[in-house]
């Protein structure tokens, strides 16, 4: 067996774990990163007022969280791309490209199986918010 052979017969088996990662790393970024980052700020300050140290504790913790979680969410496409055989290199959307390049067909390897899971995280989290915002979020104004 061959080396790139033996390195394709795990390949599913990392495949998957490597999409359970990002899903939970995805999920996270919009839900526990700053329920943890509340939850230390409102440790922190031990107040039930609302201060700029409490703000700034919170904003410090939730940078602190999110810098690794995107790093690893790069490590982790780039190690897909990698295991699955992907070009390496510059990928720019389509509508980001210039118009003189339009026809040539360059760079164009569609969506990976993590850019996707990280694209549905992102549009779930958008409509939970809209959903909440608009039915359960109540009104601001007095009556």
């Amino acid at each position: 067996m061959a080396r790139g052979d033996a390195a394709l017969a795990g390949s599913p088996f990392k495949r998957a774990a490597m999409a359970a990662a990002t899903a939970f790393i995805a999920i996270n970024i919009w839900t526990g990163a700053p329920l943890l980052a509340l939850w230390v700020g409102s440790k922190t300050v031990g107040r039930s007022v609302l201060s700029m140290e409490a703000v700034f504790v919170v904003v410090i913790v939730l940078a602190v969280l999110l810098f690794p979680m995107v790093m690893a969410l790069a490590w982790l496409n780039s190690s897909y791309n990698t295991l699955t055989g992907r070009p390496e290199g510059e990928r720019r959307l389509r509508w980001l490209r210039s118009m003189s390049t339009q026809g040539e067909g360059r760079n164009e390897v569609g969506v990976s199986l993590l850019e996707w899971i990280v694209m549905t995280s992102v549009y779930v989290a958008v409509v939970a918010l809209l959903v909440w915002f608009f039915f359960f979020a109540g009104s601001p104004l007095p009556g």
